[in-house]
């Protein structure tokens, strides 16, 4: 009796704390047949040391081969997840339950989160290879959910780091997002890959916008734990040419609300997803590029943005 949050983090060795975007969560194995195998890319992001009780945890999941729910809740939709549709239903206190289905539509996941997603239970199912798309899946969305309301994001984006500065591509999938980035790092010098899809964009406790690689970046493996202040966001379109302009703040709110990952059936994580936009709005630009594939446009986008030569 008497001890601290820390003692009790200390002691219990099969929590496991992780920090991606400057939040802290935790991963609970209470089976043995799970463990951090399953998350190779998040290891990266691994913390060595148990944060201090003044660090606020984001959410904490419990994986537990054995837990089964006490009732199923009712449908309400499904959530698209990188072109998987994972079943959304939702109980009677308000929490949630999340099915989630692999690349070949087996079921892989049971979730089931409180009402704000600060804490979780999940079953696993399967191969490791299910297993770990199962998990990485149901981290990626308690993130998500659980920040929607504290000014941070997860992005549809493909983004590159050019003299400080992270410079995001938008667009839905097939619109060319990783070839134009790819051609920065080709044809702009000194630029790195920051993440290819799934970066965390957060407005920090000091007003700044910054984007931030995360432990999820589609088929594309960059799990990078760097950050940097962001310099533009960049909505492409696939054209016969090269044009790029600078979108009104109405134009950016319509292009950057479809690229976040949102619950847009629970009210306090869409308003609060709705809000960041709204601030990141604030003091970040939003292009618009017409583009071929080729060096003149990654040109074009880096001249705007960043101010520079073209």
């Amino acid at each position: 009796m008497g001890e601290s949050c820390v003692e009790r983090r200390v002691m219990d060795e099969k929590k496991i704390y992780y920090r991606v975007g400057r939040h802290v969560y935790c991963v609970n194995f209470l089976d043995t047949r799970n463990s951090t195998a399953l998350l190779p890319s998040s290891e990266p992001f691994r913390l060595t040391e148990v944060p201090s009780a003044e660090e606020p945890l984001l959410f904490e999941l419990n994986v537990d081969d054995n837990w089964r729910p006490a009732s199923k809740g009712e449908e309400i939709g499904q959530f698209d997840c990188g072109g998987n549709n994972h079943g959304v239903y939702r109980l009677e206190d308000g929490s949630y339950q999340i099915l989630v289905s692999d690349v070949s539509g087996r079921q892989c996941c049971l979730v089931q989160a409180n009402a704000d997603f600060s804490s979780a239970t999940v079953c696993l199912v399967g191969s490791d290879t299910m297993r770990n798309f199962g998990l990485n899946n149901a981290l990626m969305m308690m993130y998500a959910f659980s920040a929607a309301d504290k000014m941070t994001v997860l992005m549809h984006a493909s983004v590159v780091r050019k003299d400080g500065r992270g410079y995001l591509c938008l667009g839905v999938s097939g619109t060319g997002k990783s070839t134009h980035t790819q051609n920065w790092l080709k044809y702009i010098p000194g630029t790195d890959l920051m993440n290819d899809d799934n970066p965390v964009v957060r407005v920090c406790e000091d007003g700044v916008a910054r984007v931030f690689g995360s432990p999820w970046s589609g088929k594309t493996p960059c799990y990078r734990n760097v950050e940097a202040p962001i310099g533009g966001f960049l909505q492409l379109k696939q054209a016969p040419h090269n044009k790029i302009r600078r979108m009104s703040t109405v134009e950016g709110y319509a292009s950057l609300l479809p690229s976040c990952s949102v619950m847009k059936w629970d009210r306090r994580d869409y308003v609060g997803t709705s809000d960041t936009v709204s601030k990141l709005l604030e003091q970040v630009p939003v292009y618009f590029l017409e583009n071929l594939p080729n060096e003149d446009a990654v040109r074009m986008s880096y001249g705007a943005m960043s101010g520079g030569e073209s």
